[in-house]
């Protein structure tokens, strides 16, 4: 028996925005109520430097986004800013449809993420953190279903795709984590009214364009006003094709210290490389690696890790 159609209002849809920033003093911040602010998501700033945090806000409705320009205001207080390496990501909530409506959202991921990309003009620099749901993944959730089947595993090095269904089985959402970053209400804002609009439109399994602007006008949304790209400095380019190129000639090393494991980084310090390596638990493990005469060698593990 086909599934019944289930049509929401998206204004009436709750939505989550994470806001990712540099700069500024984020443990000053004072939070509204539910917000909160991961200081454990640090950002690269333009020095290379770890710096700024996410801004978290608990489910909100549409009535309720003014609260989002409150809270930004007093970030930029704090002399907050963004870059190339910040994004802005949107969670929708999916318990009007629930859990067997993932096959939809797959579907439509496989059919729109490119579009939705485009949309959004998503930065060459910030694709690495939103690699695409694939053919795969949807084959290995209908043989096995589960979170595991819609995390992303190798490089580019995110778990979480660009359309991020797996969100579903940590807050009941799915993740949109296309848009570049931004501290300007009105970006967030038509941010956010494309992700409830396109959520909303694939739940009822609405039939939309491929083509990204006949997309926006099939949503009723506009295709202008979302944060611009940033581009990345050379710097930061050079350094991602250089662990790109170092990846895979260390992975062998790294499986073999911790098993069943991936490379999440590798960073050149004055007494070799700091190689992190990401256990299936999602555990950071650190070593030092040294490249001598006779091969690469394991210098040791990190204190901190």
């Amino acid at each position: 028996m086909m599934k019944p159609i289930i049509i929401r209002d998206w204004k009436d849809l709750y939505f989550g925005v994470e806001i990712e920033f540099v700069g500024g003093k984020p443990e000053d911040v004072e939070l509204l109520p539910g917000w909160t602010m991961a200081l454990d998501e640090r950002q690269i700033d333009d020095t290379g430097e770890e710096s700024g945090s996410e801004l978290q806000s608990p489910p909100i409705q549409w009535k309720d986004r003014e609260k989002i320009n409150e809270m930004l205001q007093r970030l930029i207080a704090t002399g907050a800013r963004v870059n190339w390496n910040c994004g802005l990501h949107v969670h929708v909530s999916m318990e009007p449809w629930g859990e067997e409506a993932i096959p939809d959202f797959i579907d439509a991921a496989l059919q729109y993420q490119e579009s939705v990309k485009y949309v959004f003009h998503t930065s060459e620099d910030r694709l690495v953190y939103c690699p695409p749901v694939t053919v795969e993944m949807r084959d290995q959730f209908v043989s096995d279903p589960g979170d595991a089947a819609l995390r992303h595993r190798g490089r580019p090095q995110s778990h979480r795709c660009g359309i991020n269904i797996a969100a579903w089985f940590d807050n009941r959402t799915v993740e949109i984590r296309y848009a570049n970053g931004t501290l300007k209400y009105d970006e967030v804002i038509t941010t956010v009214e494309f992700c409830l609009r396109f959520v909303a439109a694939v739940g009822a399994r609405r039939k939309l364009s491929c083509d990204p602007k006949q997309m926006a006008n099939d949503l009723g949304v506009s295709l202008t006003g979302y944060p611009p790209p940033i581009p990345a400095p050379l710097w930061y380019r050079e350094r991602i094709w250089l662990e790109n190129m170092l990846v895979p000639i260390l992975t062998p090393i790294a499986t073999s210290l911790v098993p069943d494991s991936e490379i999440l980084h590798i960073l050149p310090r004055p007494d070799g490389l700091l190689v992190a390596i990401e256990n299936p638990d999602g555990k950071l493990i650190k070593y030092l690696f040294h490249l001598s005469s006779n091969g690469w060698k394991v210098e040791g593990k990190l204190p901190d890790s």
